[in-house]
């Protein structure tokens, strides 16, 4: 067992959420699922998987299919109610991504002229109102909405329906 492996308990925990193949249980299922979490661990290329754990094209293909079929995202799901269940989840298990976006270098000191600058804090005004509830813009209406509409006194449509 290589460093990083899962361990036995973590195996138990884990093996169950796993998919079969399509002609049975897969042989070496523990080797693979540990060669991806190798993999993502290190951040190295698919190709420069170790040899102990297999040919790297039969792993990502076998990630690639666990991957498009949530097995993962199921797999999240099912240790966070299995810590939930055990009273051990908690804060901790809550991970902010770090990423930074930036903007393209042409984006940087943009000039606005006067009427534009001025439309775009008109709309941003006219944005603020719309967080009251019940209240759409004036363009829209009842055809589009399917409600009918009247019109408040600060220049919004009301929507009046069941919704």
């Amino acid at each position: 067992m290589a460093r990083g492996d899962l361990t036995d308990e973590e195996w138990s925990l884990i093996e169950p959420h796993l998919p079969l193949g399509e002609r049975g249980p897969i042989p070496d299922l523990r080797r693979q699922f540990n060669a991806v979490m190798w993999r993502f661990r290190t951040g190295s290329p698919w190709r420069d998987l170790p040899i102990e754990y297999g040919p790297w094209s039969t792993v990502y293909d076998r990630f690639r299919s666990w991957a498009l079929n949530g097995v993962f995202e199921q797999l999240m799901q099912a240790m966070i109610a299995e810590a939930a269940a055990r009273g051990q989840a908690g804060l901790d298990l809550v991970s902010v991504d770090s990423t930074t976006a930036r903007a393209h270098h042409h984006a940087a000191g943009m000039v606005l002229d006067g009427e534009l600058s001025a439309a775009l804090h008109e709309a941003v005004e006219r944005e603020k109102g719309l967080r009251q509830r019940g209240k759409t813009p004036a363009a829209a209406t009842p055809a589009t909405t399917g409600m009918a509409t009247g019109t408040g006194d600060d220049g919004y449509a009301v929507a009046t329906g069941s919704g």
